[in-house]
């Protein structure tokens, strides 16, 4: 099923997938090196067109996504009804020297007073002192589930067959 840009845009653009997209989680779907699937939770920033992940040099991640650079990504909340984003794209892989600007959005809704954020940002500069890698995913697919106004196509497929029975 193709996708046009302005359809993804559309979904992107509602009021509650703004609010998913400035969450600091999602769970990055992707395919291992050893052909099984995968599925980690990592920190993103959205930068209004693209979802940026940071990640270490040496994550077994990366030559998975090297080898096969297609995803799936998931925001979502953990209140009834759930509030879900599902996401497909291709991964770019950036290596960069120091600290991405993103690393340091992505973690700034982490609860710290300013001497604990002080300290963190000395950890994290000491311990990524090569850099980083951002995992830059445009997406190519977007859907949005709220369960108020849409449905999963399974859901949505029953619900046209709860009614033609009714109906008949």
């Amino acid at each position: 099923m193709t996708v046009q840009p302005n359809e993804i845009t559309e979904v992107l653009n509602r009021p509650i997938s703004q609010e998913l997209l400035a969450r600091d989680l999602t769970r990055l779907a992707y395919v291992a090196k050893d052909g099984t699937p995968r599925n980690v939770p990592i920190a993103f920033t959205w930068n209004g067109s693209e979802i940026v992940m940071c990640t270490t040099k040496n994550a077994p991640k990366l030559p998975a996504l090297r080898n096969n650079p297609t995803v799936a990504l998931t925001i979502d909340t953990e209140v009834h009804p759930p509030k879900i984003l599902l996401i497909r794209g291709r991964a770019e892989l950036d290596f960069v020297d120091g600290i991405p600007d993103e690393y340091l959005q992505e973690t700034s809704t982490y609860e710290m007073t300013p001497e604990q954020r002080v300290e963190w940002e000395a950890e994290v500069r000491s311990l990524y002192h090569d850099g980083m890698v951002r995992i830059v995913v445009t997406p190519n697919w977007a859907k949005l589930i709220d369960f108020e106004t849409t449905l999963p196509s399974a859901v949505e497929e029953l619900v046209r067959q709860r009614e033609e029975r009714q109906r008949g």
